[in-house]
């Protein structure tokens, strides 16, 4: 009787095993929910430890704008992340004003502040691109756009390696996934992908960022790709920028060839908008 029993246990735990190993058949969408429970950890701890960073890069950023020259009220009021076109001139018109006194803390509060909303995913770094136009002469100006949005996106694909998985593993499964296929395709020619990705609106960065490491884009790669695709877009802000500060100083006018100039790069940059689905087709 024993044996009987025994035989036909037998079976079930064959079974049980062999449902164990076909687990990783399972789809990709179904086996990375499983991972966000075994692998992934806590959501709300991830949210808890990125919080407790946030506050600690608030509390330097906090110190950097304290070795700032003393402002008067009026300035006070201009020195504020821009949301708009009117802030940033405002506050080009304050930085301007002491940039050439205090050029190190001017310098270093713009870094600081442009690393820390990429690096948060903040929007207001396309104003912060303007601003560049606006204070430094157009290569320096470039040079830190590129490296303040390489820096600020790496930081940020730092953080979701961190503490950002189970996030993505929970509310951008499907995405992921997808872009997870194309990143594949284009293995050998990885730069040159995410330097396409940083030109067309294809994806929003915030997205690109968070889920590159989960993905398994090296961060070489993705600091190279994000440093050089931010370039042409940024060409543009940065001309506009400059436009803006010819229009805030002395009066002096802008030449009908700065502003056709203006226009063509505009159109430029939205051509890739209009050609969004032929590039899409050629991309797949």
């Amino acid at each position: 009787m024993v044996k009987k029993r025994s035989d036909k246990r037998q079976p079930e735990s064959i079974s049980a095993e062999s449902s164990a190993h076909e687990k990783p058949c399972l789809r990709d969408g179904e086996l990375i929910t499983g991972k966000a429970y075994s692998e992934g950890g806590s959501a709300r701890m991830s949210l808890l430890i990125l919080v407790s960073i946030f506050l600690l890069a608030a509390s330097a950023m906090y110190l950097v704008y304290q070795n700032f020259p003393e402002l008067n009220e009026e300035e006070k009021e201009k020195i504020k992340i821009p949301k708009n076109m009117d802030d940033a001139k405002a506050l080009g018109t304050v930085l301007s004003k002491y940039k050439d006194t205090y050029y190190t803390q001017v310098l270093l509060a713009y870094f600081a502040t442009y690393i820390f909303l990429q690096t948060f995913a903040i929007p207001g770094s396309i104003f912060l691109s303007i601003l560049s136009g606006y204070l430094y002469p157009f290569p320096l100006a470039l040079f830190l756009v590129c490296l303040c949005s390489g820096l600020g996106a790496s930081f940020c694909y730092m953080l979701s390696y961190l503490v950002g998985r189970p996030v993505v593993y929970k509310y951008l499964t499907e995405k992921a996934l997808k872009w997870s296929q194309q990143v594949d395709k284009h293995r050998e020619h990885l730069i040159n992908y995410i330097i396409f990705l940083r030109i067309t609106p294809f994806l929003p960065n915030w997205f690109i960022n968070i889920t590159s490491p989960v993905i398994n884009v090296p961060l070489g790669v993705f600091f190279v790709g994000t440093f050089l695709g931010v370039a042409p877009p940024s060409f543009v802000a940065i001309n506009a920028g400059t436009t803006l500060y010819k229009l805030a100083t002395a009066g002096e006018a802008v030449s009908w060839n700065s502003l056709f100039i203006l226009g063509i790069l505009a159109v430029l940059s939205i051509l890739p908008v209009c050609f969004r689905q032929k590039l899409q087709q050629k991309l797949e």
